[in-house]
């Protein structure tokens, strides 16, 4: 299987990537146990069907010595040459702090180590505390560091319209900025996207499938209880349902996406990604893997098969016309983080 071309993104000059990037979260142990010896292969496998990118944190767990072990694999299986064809988004999310070159320096050189590179392809920066101003240090020592070589790329995660603006006013290149952006919590369309726009940085988002609540699982049920939700991104993402409008509400979605999924041939969750895929600034949309417990590369392959129409937008924004405004009741992105 290949996938067609409208899935790769030329994210930078020397940085091309598949706009479904694979997400590590669910190897941080939230979701249950991972086997490494189930996942790598599992790893293989994606990165065969042409999913090649990678999203994960110094946090998620073993992620980053997953992708260490899979490059070192990776390389003995196909060539040392191979390794570029891979491409590895990690996070960096420190506590709050001073922030010297040291404190910086051997962080990154910690994922470095553990992910088996010499540079870091993107080093997606969160800060949990605005009024703590040493995330400009962090970012400018992070600038040196990218100068030297160890990161390609520099971003955020989620920082908000504001402070994105005082850090690109700083003189500090951004590239991207991953946020939680869905048919369910489209705050990004309010502030973030245009800034985006016209700072010429992309927008990755998760949260895009509710943690697995767009899906024919979930069509024509009755509410789930918080305990009757098996993994903590289901129990998150119910949490942002019920702001955005409850369950009754999502029902009526559900059943406008199946019947668009059923018009082009697809799913539900194929409709959802490819609704906030083709939003303007969005670089990627990322989606879960649960490494050698299960996988949908199949159907995420049909997501580059189609395209929304205009009824079907039309039909969509019927009911998210019905919705709250999850900007007036949560803030801008990331603000949930620092309420």
């Amino acid at each position: 299987m290949s996938l067609s071309e409208t899935s790769r993104l030329q994210f930078a000059p020397d940085l091309s990537i598949c706009r479904m990037l694979n997400g590590m979260w669910q190897v941080s142990g939230t979701h249950g146990t991972i086997d490494p010896r189930k996942a790598i292969p599992a790893m293989f496998e994606y990165v065969d069907a042409g999913f090649t990118t990678w999203d994960l944190a110094d946090h998620y767990g073993p992620a980053e010595d997953f992708i260490g072990e899979f490059r070192r694999q990776f390389a003995a299986a196909k060539g040392e040459a191979a390794l570029s064809k891979i491409q590895a988004l990690t996070k960096w999310v420190p506590r709050p702090g001073r922030m010297t070159r040291s404190i910086v320096e051997e962080h990154i050189d910690i994922s470095r180590r553990r992910m088996q590179t010499d540079c870091l392809d993107l080093l997606q920066f969160h800060w949990w505390e605005y009024r703590d101003k040493n995330y400009l240090d962090a970012l400018n020592y992070m600038t040196e560091l990218q100068l030297e070589g160890k990161i390609r790329h520099l971003a955020l995660t989620n920082f908000d319209t504001e402070h994105l603006q005082i850090i690109v006013d700083s003189g500090i290149k951004i590239v991207s900025n991953q946020v939680q952006y869905s048919l369910v919590d489209r705050r990004p369309e309010v502030a973030m996207v245009k800034f985006c726009r016209d700072h010429n940085i992309k927008l990755f988002t998760y949260g895009t499938l509710c943690g697995g609540l767009f899906s024919k699982n979930y069509l024509d049920q009755a509410e789930p209880g918080r305990w009757d939700l098996g993994t903590a991104s289901l129990r998150k993402y119910k949490q942002m349902v019920d702001a955005w409008g409850g369950w009754s509400l999502f029902q009526q979605l559900l059943k406008t996406l199946n019947s668009i999924a059923q018009k082009h041939q697809v799913t539900i969750p194929n409709v959802a990604v490819r609704y906030i895929l083709d939003r303007p600034a969005v670089g990627g949309v990322i989606v879960g893997t649960r490494l050698g417990v299960s996988q949908h590369i199949q159907d995420n392959a049909s997501v580059f098969s189609f395209t929304l129409d205009p009824d079907d937008h039309a039909q969509i924004e019927a009911i998210l016309s019905q919705s709250h405004d999850l900007f007036k009741r949560i803030g801008d992105c990331g603000d949930e983080y620092r309420r």
